[in-house]
């Protein structure tokens, strides 16, 4: 049953009953080019709208959200903890066409900056190290291994049925990482309680001061990059792109305004910027400042990030 503007729906959900927020708006909710999309409130996760949310897709290096997620559950983590590069890591990026921090062999970043080399810049050198470094086993083969099924086991905790990972970054050796909308809009919800990954994705660049490994790495999302280089677009706080040829572009975004926060998941989107703008304006109502009005008015189209 439909209501008018600013009413509350309703839902009945695995047995509890909790209250859905409707777009202040009486319009419909925007047409997507996504061949997946889920928008959902960030407070109560009730999905304002979707499309084919249950369908597995491939996801590209969104992936990265729970690499980072399995980290930051490390019982008793050290965030200064220091992690020698591997030239294997960084052969591995050569021979996959892979994107890179541009870590060094040798260089012993911090996991906290290797955080920030994996989610910016979306390095799987740096998803790799992470991944070898947690995982548990007596060679790298077998510690990256254990560090997927750790991911996995976390996809299960957290009631994502559809999701399944056969990799650390999102360049699947099978075809068999795969997630749906709901469930990466149900991870970013979990993965956004963490103060750390909060205060990352949000971040347009971060320099390490680093002399054996780049010393600055720039946020691929560009919905929280600046103009001239990206959107700007209001209260974007984050959260992951990912492109691969299976998966096509794919972004999760979150967005925050007027005290209210929606987290959207678009995959398999040519146009992920303009639909996450449109849904995001849709949603909290219309952006001003330098992200909507330039996304409108400018006729020089921003490059897109590929990572």
């Amino acid at each position: 049953m439909r209501r008018a503007r600013g009413a509350l729906a309703v839902v009945l959900t695995a047995g509890a009953l909790f209250t859905a927020a409707v777009p202040a708006q009486a319009a419909a909710a925007p047409a997507l080019t996504a061949a997946g999309a889920v928008l959902v409130d960030g407070a109560s996760g009730s999905v304002l709208t979707s499309k084919a949310p249950d369908t597995q897709r491939q996801m590209a290096s969104t992936t990265k959200i729970m690499t980072a997620v399995v980290v930051l559950s490390q019982p008793g983590l050290d965030l200064d903890r220091r992690v020698t590069v591997k030239q294997a890591y960084l052969d591995y990026v050569y021979l996959k066409g892979a994107s890179s921090a541009q870590l060094k062999a040798g260089a012993t970043p911090t996991v906290r900056q290797l955080l920030y080399a994996m989610m910016l810049p979306s390095g799987c050198d740096a998803a790799y190290a992470l991944a070898d470094t947690f995982g548990t086993g007596t060679n790298t083969a077998g510690r990256t291994a254990d560090f997927i099924a750790r991911m996995n086991a976390t996809a299960k905790a957290l009631g994502m049925t559809g999701t399944v990972y056969d990799s650390f970054d999102g360049i699947s050796p099978t075809g068999n990482t795969l997630t749906t909308p709901r469930d990466l809009a149900r991870l970013t919800r979990r993965a956004m309680a963490e103060p750390l990954f909060q205060t990352v994705v949000k971040t347009t660049s971060y320099s390490t001061g680093g002399t054996s490994y780049l010393s600055a790495w720039s946020n691929t999302n560009l919905l929280v990059q600046p103009r001239p280089t990206g959107y700007g677009y209001p209260g974007a706080t984050g959260v992951k792109t990912g492109t691969t040829t299976a998966a096509g572009k794919c972004l999760v975004f979150s967005v925050t305004r007027n005290g209210r926060t929606v987290i959207g998941v678009l995959l398999g989107d040519e146009e992920r910027y303009t639909d996450s703008m449109a849904l995001s304006d849709w949603a909290l109502g219309p952006a001003t400042g330098s992200g909507t009005a330039l996304r409108r008015s400018t006729t020089a189209p921003i490059p897109d990030v590929l990572d």
